[in-house]
């Protein structure tokens, strides 16, 4: 079988391209020097801030592409190809439910305003606190989420009891004009309706000249969906939601197991695709 004429790479972070305890592959960065010569671009696609993708990058010379916030900002190098700011009512209108649903004991959860200049957050609990600090480099406390002054691209709330059974159904509703979107096990994100990983795949495929053949995408949740469906060659994690392993066209080993890499590699080896079929 011919190989595929690969130009470009998503791969989602927590559960695909990171290992389990949250570190990226040693092995990738050869990998990454190795699509550069063969003029592949690679781009991390997470729900994860900016300003933390590029600090993870930090220590590599070649040019990146990035997904942050779900979608909601792509990035090439350092030029921005899009960013989707949500509206400031609808922000406060989230801010005001999430503080009377966990005041009456209906959920326990706490929210960050991922905005483009910085996150913000109000609890400063702990263990929130510790959770936020994996996702955000640039954070900071305030007093009143709805004084913040910054361009909000997301609202993520930690669900400690777990965002899928508690915090999406409560906020259903939005899920009529807006993303609300399980990004993990505890974590919920609603966005624009325009948002999504997908859309941005697209937006970086148009920005680039490359077509969904032309594009290989990694994913494991369910916010990877749109992502993987942006991609013909489009691989679910062993590790991944049913969801997910449904919606892929092949399957990869774990992220225990560095499929991502492993697959890329065979690849970029000439070892046919790589790929599991699903």
């Amino acid at each position: 079988m011919t190989a595929p004429d690969i130009r470009l790479i998503a791969a989602d972070m927590d559960g695909t391209l990171l290992r389990p305890d949250g570190v990226i592959p040693d092995r990738l960065w050869a990998l990454l020097e190795r699509l550069h010569e063969r003029g592949i671009a690679f781009a991390p696609a997470s729900g994860r801030q900016l300003a933390t993708l590029q600090r993870m990058f930090g220590g590599v010379e070649v040019e990146l592409d990035y997904i942050a916030e779900n979608g909601a900002y792509v990035v090439r190098g350092d030029v921005e190809i899009s960013s989707d700011a949500l509206d400031p009512a609808l922000v406060a209108t989230v801010v005001t439910r999430l503080r009377s649903l966990v005041a009456a004991g209906e959920l326990h959860a706490g929210l960050v305003l991922c905005g483009k200049r910085s996150a913000h957050i109000e609890d400063t609990g702990a263990v929130f606190h510790a959770e936020v600090e994996k996702y955000y480099e640039k954070l900071e406390i305030t007093d009143d989420l709805l004084a913040v002054d910054d361009q909000v691209l997301k609202l993520a709330i930690y669900d400690f009891d777990g965002g899928e059974g508690h915090t999406a159904p409560a906020f259903d509703d939005l899920a009529a004009s807006h993303q609300v979107v399980v990004s993990g096990q505890h974590w919920v994100d609603i966005m624009n309706a325009t948002v999504d990983k997908g859309i941005a795949l697209r937006t970086l495929q148009r920005a680039l000249g490359i077509t969904p053949a032309q594009t290989m995408a990694f994913g494991d949740y369910l916010n990877d969906l749109e992502l993987l469906r942006a991609a013909d060659w489009s691989y679910a994690m062993s590790n991944a939601h049913p969801d997910v392993l449904a919606a892929a066209r092949h399957h990869a080993p774990s992220n225990a197991e560095e499929g991502v890499i492993s697959i890329v590699e065979a690849f970029l080896d000439g070892d046919g695709d790589g790929a599991a079929p699903a």
